[in-house]
């Protein structure tokens, strides 16, 4: 399967004291602000490059794991993640995968090593030069 996905962003003004906008081909995001504040100070409404990281690696983490647990014969509950991505002196350093899992009749170490084999795999995993650390909760265990 080839395909492929846009995005846009628009940047007017200063590094401190500009601003932008982020579009996405879908039109999820339209014209999403974001700004020097919103990514280093948390300041205004709008959103910031690692933010839009987490989310895909998120995202796209969850739907791999979610297919590698069907080929194991097993479907999720849920599958809950949260990425926090840390940045410090001009780059993303670690990506932390927080994963909590309800799956009916998988012990914890058949989830452990389907979820180890889902961030390694994961598109979003791969393209990303940096440290990927995954927390994991089953729920049912």
């Amino acid at each position: 399967m080839k395909f492929t996905r846009k995005a846009n962003a628009a940047w007017t003004g200063s590094g401190k004291e500009g601003k932008g906008s982020i579009t996405t081909g879908s039109k999820v995001l339209d014209k999403t602000q974001y700004s020097f504040h919103t990514r280093f100070e948390d300041g205004e409404k709008g959103t910031n490059p690692e933010e839009l990281i987490g989310a895909a690696h998120a995202g796209c983490f969850a739907m791999q794991l979610s297919f590698l647990l069907n080929e194991n014969n097993f479907t999720a509950t849920t599958l809950d993640v949260d990425a926090v991505v840390t940045f410090e002196d001009g780059a993303i350093t670690k990506i932390t995968l927080h994963l909590d899992g309800d799956v009916p009749n998988i012990d914890a170490e058949q989830f452990q090593q389907i979820a180890h084999k889902a961030k390694e795999v994961c598109p979003i995993s791969k393209v990303l030069n940096t440290e990927i650390e995954l927390k994991i909760t089953l729920k049912n265990a």
